[in-house]
């Protein structure tokens, strides 16, 4: 089950319309759980560091890969990034080149994971993982596939965007998430809240009481002094375009305008017509997000969508931890985890 956009009744108190599909959720759900539940089919030997989320869309985890990654290099490591290029055409395994693919072909997050490093799309994760240590990877790090169980994980890290939580608690299609809370939580290694909003509570008690260690992040606007008081008109086409907007505001930007678009969306050459034309309009500079920014730059090299590129800003953001020790302890574990599990071997 896939959607190009999750319904607004996914985000507000649960009301008829979530209760009516409930038998719906329960068969996806129980078929989700057997699904996770099962044996992985394939291992490798080196460390694997799965980001996930519970829910469908959005929370935050292309910047946690792309901090693990950072950090795991410091520490020594050669990271690569193991991704199914969601968006894109090909299901690989293929390893991302910036010269030879576009996000219609491999997705957006992929092209941005592979300025950090080595990034491979595959449908198929234990043959994508081999690419990688091909490659001279050791250390993988998966940017979502929690609930796919073909490449045995050493951590999964869950990550929780603070502000949209798990929307109505509902599993899909009466909710947004993938699976019910209290099973997800049960096969995770810990997990990380985004942002200080009351939407990640739930999970917080939940993680608790199932002993899970819960770490704390936000995410930053690099730069931000730059944009106080300049006017912009904002766009963006995430899971979460909001996101986008309430940075801007928080860091003093004087906000002319906004538009929202799905996820992962490609923008026709009408959208950009009218996008240009709002920025003449109301005599403000177009800004978007890094991930469409690069779907906007490979969807053409001239034209509109060029012109779209030259004429719009990026808002860069990073993530930071409420404790600097969270990434070094995560990677630690994830190697202590491996290690063991390569032991068990027979």
């Amino acid at each position: 089950m896939a959607f190009d956009e999750a319904p607004p009744f996914w985000w507000q108190r649960p009301g008829p319309l979530a209760f009516v599909l409930s038998p719906l959720s329960w068969i996806w759900g129980a078929g989700t759980v057997m699904r996770m539940e099962r044996p992985p089919s394939g291992s490798v030997p080196v460390p694997v560091l799965c980001v996930g989320n519970f829910i469908a869309g959005g929370a935050g985890k292309t910047p946690t890969a792309i901090a693990i990654a950072r950090v795991a290099a410091r520490k020594g490591y050669k990271p690569g990034f193991l991704s199914r290029g969601y968006g894109g055409q090909l299901s690989g395994p293929v390893v991302v080149s910036v010269e030879k693919h576009r996000a219609a072909d491999v997705g957006d997050e992929p092209l941005l994971l592979i300025r950090e490093a080595v990034t491979v799309v595959s449908a198929d994760r234990p043959a994508g993982a081999e690419m990688l240590i091909a490659s001279g990877c050791n250390f993988i790090i998966m940017d979502d596939g929690f609930q796919n169980p073909a490449l045995a994980k050493d951590y999964s890290l869950l990550v929780v965007d603070a502000k949209r939580g798990i929307g109505n608690g509902f599993t899909m299609p009466a909710g947004p998430l993938r699976a019910p809370l209290a099973r997800q939580i049960g096969l995770a290694s810990a997990v990380l809240i985004i942002g200080d909003a009351p939407g990640g509570d739930r999970v917080i008690r939940f993680a608790a009481r199932a002993a899970k260690p819960i770490y704390i992040g936000k995410v930053t606007a690099v730069g931000k002094t730059r944009w106080r008081r300049r006017r912009v008109f904002a766009f963006a086409g995430i899971a979460d375009p909001s996101k986008l907007f309430d940075t801007l505001k928080e860091i003093g930007a004087d906000i002319a305008g906004t538009r929202s678009f799905p996820d992962h969306h490609f923008y026709t050459d009408e959208e950009i017509s009218d996008l240009l034309g709002k920025a003449e309009e109301t005599g403000a500079e177009l800004v978007t997000t890094t991930k469409d920014m690069v779907r906007i730059c490979t969807m053409g090299s001239t034209g509109k969508s060029r012109e779209l590129a030259e004429r719009t800003e990026v808002l860069e953001i990073r993530l930071d931890f409420e404790d600097r020790r969270t990434l070094d302890i995560i990677i630690d574990t994830a190697a202590a985890n491996a290690q063991a599990r390569q032991a068990a071997l027979p």
